[in-house]
C-alpha cells in the first residue's frame, strides 16, 4: 500500500483523535453535517430535480400519457427518504471509524454487501410488478376506447377479455418473479397441475359454468338490459360474469342462473330486434258479420298510440268457440319491454270493446244450449212438491 493512499490517510488522520474531546468535536461536527444535507440539502434537491423533470420532460407532447400518469410509483418522497436513510449509514458508519470501532464498522458493511444481491432482486420483483400494474392499467384504457369506437364486442365480452388478459399478465410475472429468485419452476408447474387435476374434479360445475361463460361470449345470444326468457324465467338481464348470468324480474326479486344452464336452455329475446308482435284473443257473436267485426277492430287499432303502425295490425277469424266466433288481434310494438307490452295489451283491450259497443257488436258471456231430442217428448220438468204433484209437463228448452 503506497504512502499516499486514501486509507493511510484517513488512519493517520484518525491517529491524531487520541482524546475523547477530539472525537466528540469530531462526531459532533459528523452529526450536524449529516442532519444538514439530510433535512435540508437533499429534499430542495430531490424537488429541484422532480420539477425540471416535470417542466422539460415529462410535460412534452412527444412523451406518452402512460409515463406521465406513472410518476406516483416513485414518488419524490421516496427517494428523500431513501437519500436520508443513506446519508445516516454512512454517518453512523463514520462514527464508529472515529471511535475506534473499525471492525464494527467492516461488519456492517460486508453484511449490508452480502444483502445487495438480494436487494437487487427485491428492487427486481417490485420493478416486475410495478410494470404489470401499470401494464394492466394501460391495457384497461385501450380496451375501453377500442370498445366504444368498435360494435364487434359488447360490455361483457369486455369484461371478459379484460379479465382474462389480466390474469395472464399476472401468471407471466408471477413466473417471472419465481425466475428471479431462483425457484424450481418446472416443480411448481408439476404441482400445480395435479392440484388443477384435483380442484376440476372438485369442481367439475363451476368449470363448466366457467367454460359456458366464454361460450356466451362468443355466441352474444344477449346482452346486459335485453328483455329475455330464459328456461321459463322472465326478466331483464343486469349482469353476466364468467361464472352465471344475473335476471332481474319484474317483481323485483333477482334470479341468478349458472352459465352451464343458460347454454343449454332456450332463450328467447324479446328486445334484439327493437319490436315485438302481440296478440289478443276476442270473440264475436255467431250472428255477428264476420267482415265488419274484424273491420272495426282493425280500425280501432289504428287510433292507439302505442301500436306500430308497420308492420301494420290485422285481424283474424280463428276458431270457433262454444260461444263465439274466435278472432285474434295481431299488433306490433316498437322498443319492447314489459311495461310497454302490458300498456299495449290494456289500450287494445279497451280500443276493441269500445269500438265493438258503439257498433252494436256482442262479446258474448259462455252460454250452453240445452235441447232434448224428439223421440223423448221433451224433458219431464218436476216441482219440489212430491205430494201435490200435478201433471208432469214436457218442455222444450234452451239457454
Amino acid at each position: 500500500m503506497t504512502a499516499g493512499s486514501p486509507l493511510t490517510v484517513i488512519r493517520s488522520s484518525l491517529a491524531q483523535l487520541s482524546t475523547t474531546e477530539a472525537r466528540l468535536g469530531v462526531t459532533a461536527t459528523l452529526v450536524v453535517v449529516a442532519v444538514g444535507i439530510a433535512l435540508l440539502f437533499a429534499p430542495w434537491v430531490v424537488r429541484r430535480i422532480a420539477r425540471e423533470l416535470d417542466e422539460r420532460v415529462l410535460s412534452n407532447s412527444r412523451v406518452p400519457d402512460l409515463v406521465s400518469d406513472a410518476r406516483w410509483i416513485l414518488p419524490p418522497s421516496v427517494i428523500v427518504r431513501t437519500l436520508q436513510a443513506a446519508i445516516f449509514l454512512s454517518t453512523g458508519l463514520a462514527i464508529l471509524v472515529v471511535w475506534g470501532r473499525e471492525d464494527l464498522a467492516v461488519t456492517i458493511v460486508a453484511l449490508l454487501v452480502s444483502l445487495t444481491p438480494v436487494a437487487g432482486k427485491v428492487l427486481m420483483t417490485a420493478g416486475l410488478f410495478v410494470g404489470a400494474y401499470v401494464g394492466i392499467d394501460a391495457l384497461e384504457s385501450w380496451l375501453t376506447s377500442y370498445a366504444a369506437e368498435s360494435d364487434q364486442i359488447n360490455e361483457h365480452q369486455e369484461g371478459i377479455v379484460f379479465r382474462v388478459l389480466q390474469l395472464v399478465m399476472l401468471t407471466a410475472v408471477t413466473l417471472a418473479t419465481l425466475a428471479v429468485w431462483d425457484a424450481e419452476v418446472g416443480n411448481l408447474l408439476v404441482g400445480a397441475g395435479f392440484l388443477g387435476i384435483v380442484v376440476g374434479m372438485a369442481a367439475r360445475q363451476t368449470l363448466g359454468s366457467f367454460i359456458a361463460g366464454f361460450v356466451l361470449m362468443f355466441s352474444r345470444p344477449f346482452e346486459i338490459g335485453d328483455w329475455v326468457e330464459i328456461d321459463g324465467e322472465e326478466g331483464i338481464v343486469s349482469d353476466v360474469t364468467i361464472i352465471n348470468t344475473r335476471l332481474r324480474n319484474f317483481d323485483g326479486e333477482t334470479v341468478v342462473f349458472p352459465n352451464d344452464r343458460v347454454t343449454n336452455a332456450t332463450i328467447t329475446n324479446r328486445t334484439r330486434r327493437d319490436q315485438l308482435r302481440l296478440s289478443v284473443d276476442v270473440g264475436v257473436d255467431y250472428e255477428t258479420d264476420l267482415d265488419v267485426a274484424v273491420g272495426v277492430a282493425e280500425a280501432a287499432l289504428e287510433d292507439v298510440d302505442v301500436v306500430a303502425d308497420v308492420p301494420a295490425p290485422n285481424v283474424l277469424p280463428t276458431t270457433f268457440g262454444d260461444s263465439a266466433v274466435g278472432l285474434k288481434v295481431r299488433f306490433w310494438i316498437k322498443h319492447p319491454s314489459a311495461p310497454r307490452r302490458a300498456k299495449a295489451n290494456a289500450a287494445v283491450v279497451r280500443a276493441i270493446k269500445a269500438a265493438f259497443d258503439g257498433r252494436g257488436i256482442k262479446i258474448p258471456y259462455p252460454q250452453r244450449e240445452l235441447q232434448s231430442r224428439e223421440e223423448t217428448s221433451g224433458f219431464v220438468v218436476r216441482s219440489g212438491d212430491t205430494e201435490n204433484q200435478e201433471t208432469p209437463k214436457t218442455v222444450s228448452t234452451s239457454e
